[in-house]
Protein backbone atom coordinates (compact mmCIF):
# COMPACT_ATOMS: atom_id res chain seq x y z
CA UNK A 1 0.00 0.00 0.00
CA UNK A 2 1.52 3.37 -0.96
CA UNK A 3 2.38 5.80 1.78
CA UNK A 4 3.29 3.25 4.47
CA UNK A 5 6.84 3.24 5.81
CA UNK A 6 8.84 0.12 6.66
CA UNK A 7 7.73 0.38 10.29
CA UNK A 8 4.02 0.67 9.47
CA UNK A 9 3.49 4.46 9.61
CA UNK A 10 0.98 5.88 7.10
CA UNK A 11 0.91 9.61 6.26
CA UNK A 12 -2.54 11.25 6.36
CA UNK A 13 -2.01 14.69 4.75
CA UNK A 14 -4.18 17.61 5.88
CA UNK A 15 -4.49 18.77 2.26
CA UNK A 16 -6.46 15.61 1.37
CA UNK A 17 -9.23 16.18 3.95
CA UNK A 18 -12.58 17.63 2.96
CA UNK A 19 -14.86 19.65 5.21
CA UNK A 20 -18.11 17.92 6.18
CA UNK A 21 -21.03 19.59 7.94
CA UNK A 22 -21.53 18.80 11.60
CA UNK A 23 -24.22 16.33 12.50
CA UNK A 24 -26.32 19.29 13.74
CA UNK A 25 -25.31 21.61 10.86
CA UNK A 26 -23.58 24.17 13.10
CA UNK A 27 -20.02 23.93 11.76
CA UNK A 28 -17.63 21.77 9.78
CA UNK A 29 -15.41 18.81 10.60
CA UNK A 30 -12.38 17.43 8.83
CA UNK A 31 -12.03 13.74 9.66
CA UNK A 32 -8.46 12.58 10.20
CA UNK A 33 -8.98 8.88 10.94
CA UNK A 34 -11.63 6.48 12.21
CA UNK A 35 -12.21 2.86 13.05
CA UNK A 36 -13.51 1.25 10.99
CA UNK A 37 -11.89 3.44 8.32
CA UNK A 38 -15.10 4.24 6.42
CA UNK A 39 -17.30 4.70 9.51
CA UNK A 40 -19.84 7.49 9.64
CA UNK A 41 -20.97 9.53 12.63
CA UNK A 42 -23.30 6.75 13.84
CA UNK A 43 -21.11 3.65 13.53
CA UNK A 44 -17.50 4.52 14.46
CA UNK A 45 -15.65 2.76 17.28
CA UNK A 46 -13.31 5.76 17.49
CA UNK A 47 -12.96 8.89 15.39
CA UNK A 48 -10.39 11.71 15.31
CA UNK A 49 -11.11 15.03 13.61
CA UNK A 50 -10.55 18.78 13.50
CA UNK A 51 -13.62 21.00 13.89
CA UNK A 52 -14.00 24.64 12.88
CA UNK A 53 -16.33 26.40 15.33
CA UNK A 54 -17.38 29.71 13.78
CA UNK A 55 -20.36 30.66 15.91
CA UNK A 56 -22.20 30.11 19.16
CA UNK A 57 -24.58 27.18 19.47
CA UNK A 58 -25.09 23.59 20.58
CA UNK A 59 -22.64 20.78 19.97
CA UNK A 60 -23.94 17.69 18.20
CA UNK A 61 -25.10 14.94 20.54
CA UNK A 62 -23.35 11.57 20.26
CA UNK A 63 -25.19 8.90 22.30
CA UNK A 64 -22.92 6.42 24.12
CA UNK A 65 -19.80 8.33 23.03
CA UNK A 66 -17.11 10.00 25.14
CA UNK A 67 -14.77 12.62 23.77
CA UNK A 68 -11.59 14.55 24.37
CA UNK A 69 -11.58 18.07 22.92
CA UNK A 70 -8.36 20.09 22.60
CA UNK A 71 -8.59 23.71 21.44
CA UNK A 72 -5.75 24.42 18.99
CA UNK A 73 -6.67 27.82 17.52
CA UNK A 74 -8.60 30.81 18.82
CA UNK A 75 -9.29 32.61 22.09
CA UNK A 76 -11.58 29.99 23.58
CA UNK A 77 -15.09 28.93 24.42
CA UNK A 78 -17.48 28.97 27.32
CA UNK A 79 -19.12 25.54 27.34
CA UNK A 80 -22.25 24.60 29.24
CA UNK A 81 -22.25 20.82 29.73
CA UNK A 82 -25.51 19.52 31.18
CA UNK A 83 -25.98 22.81 33.05
CA UNK A 84 -22.37 23.09 34.30
CA UNK A 85 -20.10 25.80 32.89
CA UNK A 86 -16.56 25.09 31.72
CA UNK A 87 -14.16 27.65 30.28
CA UNK A 88 -11.88 26.31 27.55
CA UNK A 89 -9.43 29.16 26.95
CA UNK A 90 -6.01 27.48 27.01
CA UNK A 91 -4.69 25.91 23.84
CA UNK A 92 -3.36 22.36 23.73
CA UNK A 93 -5.02 21.24 27.00
CA UNK A 94 -7.19 18.14 26.45
CA UNK A 95 -10.69 18.36 27.96
CA UNK A 96 -12.74 15.19 28.56
CA UNK A 97 -16.53 15.09 28.50
CA UNK A 98 -19.45 12.89 27.54
CA UNK A 99 -20.74 13.24 24.00
CA UNK A 100 -24.35 12.60 24.98
CA UNK A 101 -24.58 15.40 27.58
CA UNK A 102 -26.28 18.49 26.11
CA UNK A 103 -23.43 20.91 25.37
CA UNK A 104 -23.78 24.54 24.36
CA UNK A 105 -20.89 26.72 23.17
CA UNK A 106 -20.32 30.47 23.42
CA UNK A 107 -17.16 31.71 21.68
CA UNK A 108 -15.05 34.08 23.79
CA UNK A 109 -13.55 36.16 20.97
CA UNK A 110 -14.09 34.74 17.51
CA UNK A 111 -13.75 31.32 15.85
CA UNK A 112 -11.80 28.38 17.25
CA UNK A 113 -10.45 25.10 15.88
CA UNK A 114 -10.77 22.00 18.06
CA UNK A 115 -8.95 18.69 17.83
CA UNK A 116 -11.49 15.98 18.72
CA UNK A 117 -11.05 12.36 19.76
CA UNK A 118 -14.31 10.42 20.19
CA UNK A 119 -14.85 6.80 21.14
CA UNK A 120 -17.82 4.56 21.71
CA UNK A 121 -18.38 3.58 25.34
CA UNK A 122 -18.05 -0.15 25.95
CA UNK A 123 -15.94 -0.78 22.83
CA UNK A 124 -12.73 -1.33 24.79
CA UNK A 125 -10.39 0.93 26.71
CA UNK A 126 -10.58 4.63 25.81
CA UNK A 127 -7.68 6.07 23.81
CA UNK A 128 -5.05 8.08 25.65
CA UNK A 129 -4.67 11.66 24.37
CA UNK A 130 -1.56 13.76 25.05
CA UNK A 131 -0.12 16.92 23.52
CA UNK A 132 3.68 16.75 23.50
CA UNK A 133 6.85 18.50 22.34
CA UNK A 134 10.33 17.05 22.09
CA UNK A 135 11.59 13.56 21.37
CA UNK A 136 9.94 10.33 22.43
CA UNK A 137 9.21 6.81 21.25
CA UNK A 138 5.66 6.00 20.17
CA UNK A 139 4.69 2.37 20.68
CA UNK A 140 1.78 0.33 19.39
CA UNK A 141 -1.30 1.58 17.57
CA UNK A 142 -1.24 5.40 17.61
CA UNK A 143 -2.21 8.50 15.67
CA UNK A 144 0.18 11.48 15.65
CA UNK A 145 -1.06 14.92 14.52
CA UNK A 146 1.06 18.08 14.14
CA UNK A 147 -1.08 20.76 15.81
CA UNK A 148 1.00 23.83 14.92
CA UNK A 149 3.17 25.21 12.13
CA UNK A 150 6.42 23.84 13.61
CA UNK A 151 5.41 20.29 12.68
CA UNK A 152 6.92 16.95 13.63
CA UNK A 153 8.81 13.97 12.25
CA UNK A 154 7.93 10.34 12.90
CA UNK A 155 9.61 7.31 11.33
CA UNK A 156 11.13 9.35 8.49
CA UNK A 157 7.75 10.99 7.75
CA UNK A 158 7.59 14.79 8.04
CA UNK A 159 4.31 16.20 9.34
CA UNK A 160 3.40 19.77 8.47
CA UNK A 161 0.60 21.74 10.17
CA UNK A 162 -2.39 19.38 10.76
CA UNK A 163 -0.78 16.45 8.89
CA UNK A 164 -1.18 13.12 10.68
CA UNK A 165 0.55 9.75 10.77
CA UNK A 166 -1.17 6.51 11.74
CA UNK A 167 0.78 3.63 13.25
CA UNK A 168 -1.47 0.64 12.78
CA UNK A 169 0.74 -1.98 14.42
CA UNK A 170 0.21 -3.21 17.96
CA UNK A 171 3.89 -4.14 18.25
CA UNK A 172 5.71 -1.44 16.26
CA UNK A 173 7.65 1.53 17.61
CA UNK A 174 8.65 4.80 15.97
CA UNK A 175 10.81 7.73 17.00
CA UNK A 176 8.85 11.00 17.21
CA UNK A 177 10.48 14.43 17.09
CA UNK A 178 7.71 16.90 17.89
CA UNK A 179 9.18 20.29 16.98
CA UNK A 180 5.87 21.95 17.82
CA UNK A 181 2.75 20.95 19.73
CA UNK A 182 1.85 17.46 18.58
CA UNK A 183 -1.07 15.25 19.58
CA UNK A 184 -0.37 11.59 20.29
CA UNK A 185 -3.48 9.44 20.49
CA UNK A 186 -2.71 5.90 21.69
CA UNK A 187 -5.26 3.13 21.16
CA UNK A 188 -5.34 0.12 23.49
Amino acid sequence: MPGITDNGVRLLPAAERTAAPWKNGGGVTRNIAASPPDAGTDDFVWRVSLADVEGDGPFSAFPEVDRTLTMVEGAGMELTLGGERRTVDERYVPQDFRGDVPTDCHLIDGPVVNFNVMWRRGAGAPPAVAVVRGRLTVTGKALVVALDEQGADIADVTLDHYDAALMDSTTGTAALHARGRTAVVTFH
